[in-house]
């Protein structure tokens, strides 16, 4: 029997990202915050259960904050990321702080995914178009001679911000629209009517070709993934842990772009013409609210996004 598709939501980093959660911003005009948009987005799409990855320790916040309220809309399960959640024969570094990274996230769903399921970061606004496409290929994804997997893309022009610059996974896809690979620019800025990026603290910048299709970790995965990402962890930490053992991260696209090579998956890549929005810089913010504005003006979104039940 087919599964129905879950979403999964990253949300282990709040805590520290926002200095506590108590303190996150809400961008709509009745307290909502960004990753309220992505599920209500998600619920009209179809999904119909949401897994929430966290740390233990910020649970007891996170639950009074957004996730008892979003229990009232639908089912709701928690995973945790715990930095000692490591293979056999591997210790935490003493002085470890950072989680280690997506691919690791996505792992402390296993024994709670076992189907078809989209994976989004908790504060990034994404549109409800990726929501409604990425289902729509989940509902009805299955492996067969390869693992059969999905990405939503977006314009880079509509994922920028004028207050500095950001990382974007940089995506090259062959004539059937399929990802072939992603490079990682962690600097990425406007400039000259386009964007560019350096390599070199500014330096010297590289242009990046205009409506060039970037990844903003929005993924749909079967269940193949997560044996995947646990067999290839251990040799991940045997690699990087001697040479950065307080910073490295097993990141998710890694993982992908290896399975691409090995041509045992490919990646679908569903381009959304939504315009992607966060809270990169604080300075961020009002462009924020004032577009979700904008979109309950338009009626894309009810004036009060959820009504108590």
């Amino acid at each position: 029997m087919k599964k129905e598709p879950v979403l999964v939501i990253m949300a282990a980093g709040m805590g520290s990202r926002y200095g506590g959660l108590k303190q996150m911003d809400p961008v709509g005009s009745n307290g909502e915050l960004i990753i309220d948009f992505s599920i209500y987005d998600a619920l009209k799409a179809g999904f119909k259960k949401i897994v929430f990855i966290i740390k233990k320790e910020i649970e007891e916040d996170f639950k009074e904050v957004i996730g008892d309220r979003i229990s009232k809309q639908c089912e709701v399960a928690y995973v945790y990321q715990d930095l000692n959640n490591l293979p056999e024969g591997f210790e935490k570094p003493a002085d470890r702080v950072k989680p280690w990274g997506t691919g690791h996230a996505i792992l402390s769903c296993q024994g709670v995914v076992d189907g078809p399921f989209a994976v989004i970061n908790a504060d990034d606004y994404y549109g409800s178009h990726a929501f409604q496409v990425i289902y729509d290929y989940l509902k009805d994804a299955q492996d067969d001679n390869k693992y059969r997997y999905v990405m939503v893309g977006y314009m880079l022009e509509n994922t920028l911000t004028d207050n500095g610059h950001v990382a974007r996974g940089v995506c090259s896809t062959d004539d059937a629209g399929y990802l072939t690979g992603i490079k990682e620019r962690t600097r990425i800025e406007k400039k000259d009517g386009g964007a560019a990026y350096t390599e070199d603290d500014g330096a010297t910048w590289t242009m990046i070709p205009a409506g060039s299709t970037v990844s903003m970790n929005m993924w749909g995965f079967t269940e193949s993934i997560l044996p995947e990402l646990n067999n290839r962890f251990a040799a991940f930490l045997e690699e990087n842990l001697p040479k950065n053992p307080l910073k490295c991260e097993y990141f998710l696209p890694d993982v992908v772009g290896a399975l691409l090579k090995e041509e045992k998956a490919t990646v679908k890549v569903l381009k959304s013409a939504d315009r992607w929005y966060g809270v990169t810089y604080k300075a961020d913010k009002p462009v924020v609210v004032e577009a979700i504005q904008k979109l309950k003006d338009e009626g894309r979104y009810p004036e009060k996004l959820w009504e108590d039940k």
